[in-house]
């Protein structure tokens, strides 16, 4: 994986709690955040397969990082309805990571591998 892969998250100066994308820490509402980059390494905590604004359904997942903040992203790579809870998950390659919603990937495909 290239070094810039990755996800950049921010991290209170005050409290040190992480999280992503926030203007205000979410626990003491400090507005002192610094900009650190994970691995982006993960795991799926609740998966949806969901059918909105396009025609294709597509993955829409909750995923846990090491550092502590939960988000939300889109699983690609893989059928919307194999990625699973528990699954280890990682930033797409080739994926822009200032674009819009995350998109990350399964670290572990399963079934298909012509799954486009």
């Amino acid at each position: 994986m290239p070094a810039e892969a990755g996800l950049i998250y921010q991290l209170c100066r005050w409290c040190g709690t992480a999280s992503f994308r926030r203007l205000l820490c979410p626990v003491c509402a400090s507005s002192d955040l610094n900009s650190v980059r994970s691995d982006g390494l993960g795991v799926v905590v609740r998966s949806s397969v969901v059918h909105r604004y396009t025609e294709a359904a597509r993955n829409e997942s909750l995923v846990r990082l090491p550092e502590g903040f939960v988000f939300r992203c889109q699983v690609v790579g893989a059928a919307p309805h194999l990625v699973y809870v528990g699954a280890r998950v990682r930033p797409a390659i080739g994926a822009d990571p200032d674009s819009g919603e995350p998109l990350l990937e399964l670290c572990d495909p399963v079934g298909r591998a012509d799954w486009q």
